[in-house]
């Protein structure tokens, strides 16, 4: 393990003693002026699940409470989609096509490369990731790391760690991951030295399996049907052609526990497999849950619309049975930070890898650059000194992240890093110059869900989108018109100049960025 330097005149016999308190006093006093950050990730949370966003479905009081006290992100994007890319936009502050790690089907991470963990380490930080990783690779840039093999599970996950053991830990996995980090800031970090920790939840991942406490929560609620629910994808080839929908692609027994003896579906293998893991007190309990549930739902053999409605019910539940089990943990680190005296010295940051789709469109998963999983949430409580409180409108995005920890660390931000640092933002500044749109890039297919590759803008008001290798299609769409992303008026009479204002913005970002897909499918915009 990397350990902080010591000044060479501690090792003299005769001064060492003298010199030691000293110096850890001046290390000390050093560490406690620099701010620490601690950065929570979950997996495919969305802000319409989060009740500082969104006060539909449930609530969130521990979230909310970095919201009410710190800031929100109003206008917050990822740059790509999907959970390891996502990631490594986060880590190394590059788009996709320049930090390697486009898709979670064939990429492998290069841990070799520039990322922001390592330069904070060179700044003197302590880095500590736990949690998801979903880079294939082993972690690099990090004093110490314990992570879930691939997606990890939610009752006894095994972890890997550092000295190339794998280890089973009991008990549901966002209790521990919690439980790892506060014990990592409380007993095995070097307290002399500013600290820099990656708390990288599962949750809220499918399957979506609730802790045991939970089971019985949100099921008398009754979820709100959305508007675009029943969208018949007019215009939108893309989108009809995707393997999303909760009607016919949510498989009952792997998404939403509805499993008998002799049932099969495509995933109730992994299913039974999954809860192979439980204590046995644990399974007797979640089989007396569902038994019932399960033998409800085969014996009403549903169709069409109820069958979708129903669906689109247990879905939400289940789903919101996890985010319970988060916001509990998310207060419990706070509380920590609070009551060790670390919270006035730190940031937290909590985000998610992109947004979901809960039942918009029809659908469950994320990927595509419609606006549910293209926005993810972000919300950051500061450090004392930043002024910022409240909703932050410019527009940022996840390879911004980087850059951020970097100036708040005191380090430099090489020049090849592509996002912006957001502390301007925190400390209440509204830069003239900060960017009017982002840019994403989707790449995974063919793959699972079957949603096509695709690159587009979105500035405030309008989105410009191109799906692309086996189809080529556009879509353009009037954000404050068509919030929901239903009239594709691409092409259509009275929209030439809006578009080629797009895809001249759609050009000038393809050419910041320096992303290569520009020389294969020019944009037509001169």
């Amino acid at each position: 393990m990397k350990r902080f330097s010591q000044p060479a005149n501690i090792l003299l016999p005769t001064l060492g003693m003298a010199i030691l308190p000293q110096a850890i006093a001046a290390r000390t006093a050093e560490a406690a002026q620099r701010c620490n950050i601690v950065y929570i990730m979950t997996d495919d949370h969305t802000a319409q699940m989060m009740s500082c966003y969104d006060k539909t479905n449930i609530e969130t009081p521990n979230l909310d409470r970095i919201a009410n006290d710190g800031v929100k992100f109003v206008n917050s994007y990822v740059a790509n989609s999907l959970s390891g890319p996502s990631r490594a936009c986060m880590l190394t502050g590059k788009h996709s096509h320049k930090n390697g790690f486009t898709n979670n089907e064939h990429s492998v991470f290069d841990g070799s490369q520039q990322t922001m963990p390592k330069l904070l380490q060179k700044a003197g930080y302590q880095t500590a990731i736990i949690g998801k990783w979903h880079l294939i690779s082993k972690p690099t840039g990090f004093d110490y790391w314990k992570i879930l093999p691939g997606q990890g599970d939610y009752y006894n996950p095994d972890f890997y760690t550092m000295d190339g053991r794998t280890v089973r830990e009991h008990g549901y996995v966002t209790n521990v991951i919690t439980d790892m980090s506060i014990d990592w800031m409380e007993s095995k970090r070097d307290k002399a030295r500013p600290f820099a920790l990656f708390v990288h939840h599962k949750a809220c991942h499918r399957d979506w399996l609730s802790e045991i406490k939970y089971l019985n929560e949100y099921e008398d609620r009754t979820f709100p049907l959305p508007s675009t629910f029943y969208d018949t994808y007019e215009g939108r080839p893309a989108a009809a052609a995707q393997e999303m929908h909760i009607l016919k692609d949510m498989d009952p027994i792997y998404d939403l526990h509805l499993y008998i003896p002799g049932v099969k579906s495509g995933l109730s293998g992994v299913y039974l497999n999954n809860l192979g893991r439980m204590d046995m007190p644990d399974k007797i309990a979640w089989d007396k849950f569902y038994a019932p549930l399960s033998q409800d739902f085969y014996s009403r053999n549903l169709k069409g619309r109820e069958l979708a409605e129903y669906k689109f019910q247990r879905y939400m539940r289940e789903y919101a049975k996890v985010v319970k089990s988060l916001d509990d943990n998310v207060g419990r680190l706070l509380d920590y930070l609070k009551q060790s005296g670390l919270l006035e010295n730190t940031l937290v940051v909590y985000t998610s890898d992109q947004g979901f789709y809960m039942g918009e469109h029809g659908w469950f998963d994320k990927r595509f650059m419609y606006e549910e999983s293209l926005s993810t949430p972000l919300v950051m409580l500061p450090p004392k000194g930043f002024k910022a409180r409240g909703e932050i409108t410019e527009m940022v995005q996840n390879i911004d992240y980087a850059p951020t920890f970097l100036d708040l660390a005191g380090a430099p931000i090489p020049n090849d890093i592509q996002g912006v640092s957001l502390l301007p933002l925190l400390r209440g500044e509204h830069p003239k110059k900060w960017r009017k749109s982002v840019y994403y890039h989707y790449y995974e297919y063919p793959a699972e869900h079957a949603v096509k590759r695709h690159y587009g803008v979105r500035d405030k008001r309008y989105k410009l989108i191109h799906f692309y290798n086996d189809i080529d299609q556009w879509e353009l769409y009037d954000l404050q018109n068509d919030p929901h992303e239903l009239n594709n008026i691409y092409g259509r009479p009275g929209t030439e100049k809006l578009t080629r204002r797009m895809q001249k913005e759609l050009d000038n970002l393809q050419i910041q960025y320096e992303d290569p897909i520009r020389e294969k499918y020019p944009n037509n915009s001169n």
